[in-house]
């Protein structure tokens, strides 16, 4: 596991200020699939050369597509789909891949995910997926490639530039973040 930068939550950047849904000047969010959409919320902004954009699970089902429909949505805004070209493509894969695995992770080990943020900045992507759950994630070894189950941070590890966890004193849960950088 990697923990060499472990950017606490308040290093983020500005927090959108959607908090309820809405988007930097008051308009309404959009990115939440119709299923779930009146449970959670969605938020953008733009600062500077960085852009973020904020998903709540509150209440919401079926998180794992919810989180890649938005990340989908996201990237699509970013001019990262339509893919250019087979690199293109492959980014955007791998970042919707590491969505679901953190996604899945969350639901699976950590009584599910509270809230799914992104970020890009300049040829980077972050992406953090914060949970209330009080367990370490961490690649299984030895890895058993010919098993099911059990590969999410083993792929998370292999595809990211860098992840880790990010834990608040006196808050239960933590923030696990994952950086992929785009296409060259």
């Amino acid at each position: 596991m990697s923990t060499t930068r472990p950017y606490p939550p308040g290093d983020r950047g500005p927090e959108p200020s959607g908090a309820s849904g809405t988007s930097e000047g008051g308009a309404p969010a959009t990115g939440a699939s119709a299923e779930g959409a009146a449970a959670s919320s969605a938020a953008s902004v733009s600062s500077g050369g960085r852009q973020v954009r904020r998903l709540s699970f509150d209440g919401a089902s079926g998180v794992v597509p919810l989180a890649r429909d938005f990340t989908r949505q996201a990237l699509y805004a970013w001019g990262w789909l339509p893919a250019d070209g087979a690199d293109q493509r492959a980014a955007a894969e791998d970042v919707l891949l590491v969505v679901s695995e953190l996604v899945t992770n969350a639901c699976l080990h950590a009584e599910g995910p509270s809230e799914l943020w992104i970020a890009l900045d300049n040829k980077v992507i972050r992406l953090e997926v914060s949970d209330h759950g009080a367990g370490q994630p961490a690649p299984r070894t030895p890895h058993r490639a010919g098993r099911p189950g059990g590969h999410g941070m083993f792929i998370v590890q292999r595809l990211c530039l860098d992840w880790g966890v990010v834990r608040t004193p006196g808050v239960a849960g933590k923030t696990v973040w994952a950086e992929l950088g785009a296409p060259a």
